[in-house]
């Protein structure tokens, strides 16, 4: 299963966009980052080892002010 975190993030520019994403590739689990400077939203696909917290956490690491969030969907692979 994977679970899908949207986060809404201050972000300036490209180079913003990057450490975020630098960031998020470290921990282990997370299996895609997609950003979007113009809509300054990070969304993240983990696996179910990763926790909401720990990926908030990566991006607050990363010197990036988050400003909302929402928790997204469970979604099960099928083989």
């Amino acid at each position: 299963m994977s679970n899908i975190y949207e986060f809404n993030v201050k972000m300036g520019c490209g180079g913003c966009a990057s450490t975020v994403k630098a960031a998020l590739n470290k921990v282990q689990g997370v299996q895609a980052v997609d950003t979007s400077v113009d809509h300054q939203v990070v969304t993240v696909t983990t696996d179910d080892s990763v926790t909401f917290e720990q990926v908030q956490d990566a991006i607050k690491g990363s010197g990036k002010e988050v400003k909302g969030s929402k928790r997204g969907k469970t979604v099960s692979s099928s083989a």
